[in-house]
Order: structure tokens, then C-alpha cells, then sequence
């Protein structure tokens, strides 16, 4: 069923249901669920945020995720073409085009070590959004769904986390989930632009580091030891 209901926008309400197709059966954290919830989330932070562009920031939330560079061998410009290849064939206007572009551009995390500052406030919302989306449960629930795609191991004591201090380091990590948590989800709280992402967080963030803390008791098996 369409989801144009949920649309303020003509334009909107077509790329939505073409995401919805697109990715409605993908099955490592990055499918139609996410795209809506980071779409949702990325509205209702415009809300707080009046000077945002509503269209922009709608588009670049459904079309973040478009053709992200972990699954196209590294490219980090196969999201941005293919953001304008569909918006071109919506007759999009030019300048919306272009923000779409700037935003799927400059979303992505790119290890711990290296600045990701959005350069409009559009894309500030965007990338609150999507960042919401990989802490809490659910994102707990989206890092081993990836892992488990790309044939990861749940742990492994004997491999650090790494600080990654480039985009290229960041792109090769093929370590274990839970050093995920360390490399990334654990630090997303502190590079939220907004104050209202950044008070959802605190719950979000809270219950990683519970499920941090119990994942690794019972790896050890301490809580058996108590038996």
C-alpha cells in the first residue's frame, strides 16, 4: 500500500513509495523501517526547527540511504547519483537536487577520529535522525543485523577497538559487532547537532551501555558463576 498518507508533499509522497519498494525485504538494518523512522524523526525535529526547508529535509531523509557506499564497493558518490537520478526523473527542481546531494554527501559517520559536520541545517536534522536510529534498542537490534550480513562474529576479546582517523580505515573495519559499539554507537550522543535529538539520546545511550555491560557479564559467564 502507499504510504503517501504520511506525505506532506506530492514529490514526498512518490519518493517515499519508491523507497518503500526499494527496500521494503532489506535485511541488514538499513531497510524501509529505518528510512520511515529516520524520515518521521527527521520531521519532528523540523518542528523545533522552523528556519529548516520541510521538502529538503524530507527528501534527504528518504534518500539518505539511497545507494549507501557500504553496499557499492566504497563509492561514496553512488547515494548522491542516485538521489539526483530520481529526483531528476520527478522533474525536482535543480536547487533541491543539489541539497539532497550535499546531505546524503555528508551524513555518514566516518570513523571516530574524523569530523562529519553538516554544512546545512537540513542536513543537520537528517543526520540527527539516522544517528537516533543506530542507539537504543533499536540499534542495538540494526548493528548485529548488519554484522550478521556481512558475516561478522558477535566478539572477540583478543580484537581492540580502533580510533579510526581516516574515512578509508573506517571503510575497511572488519571487526567483530561489539567493537562497533566502541567505534561508533557509543559516541553518537556527543555529535548530535540538535537539542531535541540530543535529549532523546539520553535514554537511547543509557541502554547501550546496560546492554553493553550485560552482554559482556555473560560472555564471561558471570552470571552462571553465581549458580
Amino acid at each position: 500500500m502507499p504510504v503517501s498518507p504520511d506525505a506532506t508533499d506530492p514529490l514526498v509522497a512518490r519518493t517515499a513509495d519508491f523507497i518503500r519498494s526499494k527496500f521494503l525485504h532489506e535485511g541488514s538494518g538499513h531497510d524501509w523501517e529505518h528510512i520511515r523512522r529516520v524520515w518521521q524523526v527527521a520531521r519532528a525535529l523540523a518542528q523545533h526547527t522552523p528556519q529548516a526547508d520541510p521538502l529538503v529535509t524530507e527528501l534527504g531523509a528518504l534518500l539518505h540511504d539511497v545507494a549507501d557506499w557500504k553496499f557499492h564497493d566504497g563509492d561514496e558518490e553512488a547515494g548522491p547519483r542516485a538521489a539526483r537520478q530520481w529526483l531528476e526523473s520527478q522533474q525536482a527542481p535543480e536547487i533541491v537536487i543539489l541539497a539532497v546531494e550535499k546531505i546524503i554527501r555528508e551524513i555518514s559517520f566516518k570513523g571516530l577520529g574524523v569530523a562529519t559536520p553538516m554544512s546545512t541545517v537540513e542536513g543537520e536534522l537528517v543526520q540527527d535522525a539516522d544517528r537516533l536510529d543506530a542507539i537504543g534498542a533499536i540499534g542495538v537490534a540494526r548493528a548485529f543485523a548488519y554484522g550478521g550480513h556481512k558475516g561478522r562474529p558477535l566478539h572477540d576479546p583478543a580484537v581492540q577497538p580502533l580510533q579510526h582517523d581516516t574515512f578509508e580505515s573506517y571503510k575497511q573495519n572488519t571487526a567483530p559487532t561489539i567493537n562497533h559499539f566502541y567505534e561508533k554507537l557509543l559516541h553518537l550522543r556527543e555529535r548530535l547537532n540538535t537539542p531535541a535529538a540530543r535529549q532523546v539520546a539520553q535514554e537511547r545511550h543509557a541502554f547501550l551501555e546496560q546492554f553493553l555491560a550485560q552482554f559482556l557479564r555473560e560472555w564471561e559467564g558471570q552470571d552462571v558463576g553465581q549458580l
